[in-house]
């Protein structure tokens, strides 16, 4: 049993994707060829913003618009800590200092405790808030209509990390079309993956779209060889454009498949296990299919009967990012965020994606049950 089975999708386009692959090494066309620019106007339709920028990973997606923000040491951008590596790196990369948030009962960036966060540093007085960056953690798309409200409250952009989250909905809107720009990731086990490393970038804002595409090339100004900012080598490569330009037409109808995997798999653990918590206005991109075991020992007792039987268990994340040596500088304390720190020692992902059988769904469901009994 896979985690993700990229290898039954892969047999379900391969015919496109071939051919598609194959124009490219004809045409010789491996950086901005006209497929890159096809994939942005699609992704953008998708989505419904105004400009989409592809880049080379979801860590670009974010560190080109921070970098646009011309952020400084002291100024700070509040994020989950309960999230992946990359989100808190990003903001460091591009000079500033994240201001780390506990997580909701969602796994998601809790809106009160980011304005406790944001009233607490401005009263301090050593870090000048700046931005927010909600994390989409699993496929949820994060509360942004309260967000944006503490945004506009006290005069900080919105960084939405959609990185988890491309194809799921919140209020009827897509991921990806919520905060001033947002960006999200194409690595190929997350819900529209290639195969290789790539991302995108989306906003409304005209002036800021052309700055971030000017970050991409290494701050290019009018020609390859005027250079009018620092920038980065952000590009995608067309070959992986070519790839998902095939994958986002069967985004949506994998999606609805796992939405039914999903409530399969919480129907039958909902009396054992804490189960995901979609709210009614929200649909998943299902990026995952987390749940909450007892403790840290339950824990690694499930996946190591799990694994024994060859089902492939996740842990999503081992350590949350205030309690990352990374940050050892930060000096926060585990029970500063003591949700996040909770979630890293309980939550366990199951596996979920659009090839999952309901007898494979079935047959982890009584393992997990037996292990709770």
């Amino acid at each position: 049993m896979k985690f993700i089975d990229l290898g039954k999708q892969y047999q379900r386009i391969k015919e496109n994707v071939n051919k598609r692959i194959c124009s490219i090494l004809d045409s010789n066309t491996y950086i901005m060829g006209k497929e890159i620019t096809e994939l942005e106007k699609e992704l953008a339709d998708y989505v419904g913003r105004k400009h989409c920028l592809s880049c080379s990973s979801g860590t670009s997606a974010l560190i080109i618009p921070l970098m646009a923000y011309n952020l400084k040491e002291n100024d700070a951008v509040f994020v989950s800590s309960f999230t992946f590596f990359a989100s808190a790196e990003a903001i460091v990369l591009a000079g500033a200092t994240p201001v780390f948030i506990d997580s909701d009962e969602t796994y998601n960036l809790n809106p009160e405790k980011l304005e406790e966060a944001i009233e607490a540093a401005l009263q301090e007085g050593k870090l000048i808030p700046k931005g927010i960056m909600p994390v989409d953690i699993f496929g949820l798309v994060a509360d942004y209509e309260t967000i944006e409200k503490i945004a506009k409250k006290y005069d900080l952009f919105v960084i939405s990390d959609a990185a988890q989250s491309f194809g799921g909905e919140r209020d009827g809107k897509k991921a990806c079309s919520f905060g001033d720009v947002a960006g999200t990731s194409f690595f190929p086990a997350k819900p529209l993956g290639c195969y290789g490393d790539g991302g995108a970038i989306f906003t409304d804002n005209d002036e800021l779209y052309e700055v971030m595409k000017s970050i991409r090339i290494h701050g290019q100004g009018e020609s390859k060889y005027d250079n009018v900012r620092i920038g980065i080598n952000g590009r995608l490569d067309t070959i992986q454009a070519a790839v998902l330009l095939e994958k986002l037409k069967i985004l949506d109808d994998e999606r609805r498949v796992k939405l039914k995997i999903a409530t399969q798999y919480s129907e039958l653990l909902k009396d054992y296990y804490e189960v995901p918590i979609i709210p009614d206005n929200c649909e998943s991109a299902l990026a995952q299919y987390t749940i909450l075991t007892k403790d840290s020992s339950h824990r690694e007792q499930i996946i190591q009967h799990m694994e024994s039987i060859g089902i492939p268990i996740m842990i999503y994340y081992v350590y949350p990012m205030h309690m990352q040596k990374a940050f050892e500088y930060l000096n926060y304390k585990p029970s500063d965020l003591h949700v996040s720190e909770n979630f890293s020692k309980r939550a366990i992902s199951l596996p979920m994606h659009a090839y999952l059988t309901s007898d494979d769904v079935n047959l982890i469901c009584e393992e997990l049950v037996k292990l709770a009994k």
